[in-house]
């Protein structure tokens, strides 16, 4: 019997095995591909909880919760910022990537764009410490104490994973859509700069708001 080798079956036997946790680091693009034809959007939901866990943990503030309730709280709200953050971005850089000739659909850069929260688990033992030694100085807006010790490794590990989580998004959506770098650039960084502009605007009106009401 003539037995018909199928070649989706051969490439699948010849993909190589990655960790996305791992390989996105170094190699995002084969990892976006990877992610894309071989990992359910369960995984990619997966990799959004515990990364927005440490997104999270680095942007709490004025909350009047034991330390406990903070990080519970921050475990809980962390599948649903995920999957609507990411949802949010995969639509915006679906459309955005109409522009540039991309061909990626909806489901591939929500899969995609999922590994760009992977650089925000670094953080977590950062704020978890932080948390633990001076939660006073990290949940006050207007603390004016001591600077913990924790504050400069915390502030520049933020700072490098903001940078590499761009990195990665803009290698992401170039294989996502299967356009160069260049182009999948501008896709991540227009609309950025279309919504910092607006919220610029609306938090601009809503101080001109108050300070007319506070005249009256």
């Amino acid at each position: 019997m003539e037995h018909y080798n199928d070649p989706y079956q051969q490439e699948e036997k010849h993909r190589p095995t990655l960790n996305p946790f791992i390989s996105v680091w170094l190699q995002p693009k084969q990892t976006a591909r990877y992610m894309i034809d071989v990992k359910s959007t369960g995984y990619a939901i997966l990799i959004l909880s515990i990364g927005y866990f440490g997104s999270l943990l680095s942007g709490v503030m004025e909350i009047d919760f034991p330390v406990w309730g903070i990080v519970l709280l921050c475990i809980l709200l962390a599948p649903i910022a995920g999957l609507i953050g990411t949802a949010f971005s995969a639509l915006i850089t679906w459309l955005f990537g109409k522009l540039f000739k991309g061909t990626g659909n909806f489901s591939e850069l929500f899969k995609a764009l999922s590994l760009t929260a992977i650089p925000y688990i670094v953080l977590i033992p950062f704020y978890l410490i932080w948390l633990y030694v001076a939660p006073e100085s990290l949940l006050t807006v207007d603390y004016m104490g001591p600077t913990p010790w924790i504050f400069w490794p915390a502030t520049l590990a933020t700072i490098v994973v903001s940078i590499w989580s761009f990195v990665i998004a803009v290698a992401v959506v170039a294989e996502a859509h299967q356009i160069s770098n260049w182009k999948a650039f501008f896709t991540v960084f227009i609309p950025s700069v279309i919504f910092i502009f607006l919220f610029i605007i609306i938090a601009f009106i809503i101080v001109i708001g108050i300070i007319g009401v506070g005249m009256m």
